[in-house]
């Protein structure tokens, strides 16, 4: 299965008018955003799990990325509520389920091979970093080592702002709006942009927030590799 396959050319998909696709589990349903891969995939999906679902345990042979949209998701080593990041590295295990219902972005298989640093972070208790002297750029660093960096970013009303990065940019769009390349991104757009082209974003008139992640589309070849290996 290849969904958003070309990663030499900008991915976008506008969320909220996707229709929502069972997976094997009783309960819990995905949005994929890009996909390489049948079941065992590099992917970036959307996932619902409804109130009293879970997920039968498994390993995280390639890792797993993801983001608390809404609601709590659950697991055996906790809670982590609505604007959690985690990280949870190859060779990680969970049985992930949610009591009440809840919405994650999560990404597979885009860990390089040795990582093994577990990450757990609330966006609120993140660092913060002003961008400009007037402090209307604002950026939460989630993570970040020598192959890329996540982040969350503020940008005040009619602010632009452009990425450092040309080894890939992708953003998700959590609150406000923005428009890259006369694109317009409302909340629930995701957009990522290849190696080589700057990713440049003016925030619309009530201002943007997004999840940002910068660098990682270097290793691309390899992590395609594992998963045909798995």
């Amino acid at each position: 299965m290849k969904i958003n396959a070309d990663f030499s050319k900008t991915a976008y998909m506008d969320i909220s008018i996707q229709d929502w696709i069972a997976s094997p589990m009783p309960g819990v349903e995905r949005k994929p955003l890009d996909r390489v891969g049948v079941e065992v995939a590099r992917a970036t999906s959307i996932v619902r799990y409804a109130p009293k679902s879970t997920f039968s345990p498994h390993v995280h042979s390639g890792g797993e990325e993801f983001i608390v949209l809404e609601g709590v998701f659950q697991d055996e080593h906790g809670d982590y509520p609505s604007g959690s990041y985690v990280r949870n590295p190859p060779q990680s295990m969970h049985k992930p389920g949610s009591e009440k219902g809840c919405v994650i972005f999560v990404k597979l298989w885009q860990f390089q091979a040795d990582d093994r640093r577990h990450v757990n972070v609330i966006m609120e208790k993140s660092p913060i970093t002003f961008s400009n002297a007037d402090e209307s750029i604002v950026e939460r660093v989630l993570y970040e080592d020598a192959h890329e960096k996540v982040s969350y970013l503020s940008l005040a009303a009619g602010v632009v702002w452009q990425s450092d990065s040309k080894q890939g940019n992708e953003i998700l769009m959590l609150e406000g709006s923005a428009v890259f390349n006369q694109q317009s991104l409302a909340k629930e757009s995701w957009l990522r942009a290849p190696i080589g082209q700057a990713l440049r974003l003016q925030a619309g008139e009530n201002g943007a927030t997004v999840w940002l992640k910068t660098g990682n589309l270097p290793d691309l070849e390899n992590q395609l590799k594992r998963v045909n290996n798995a």
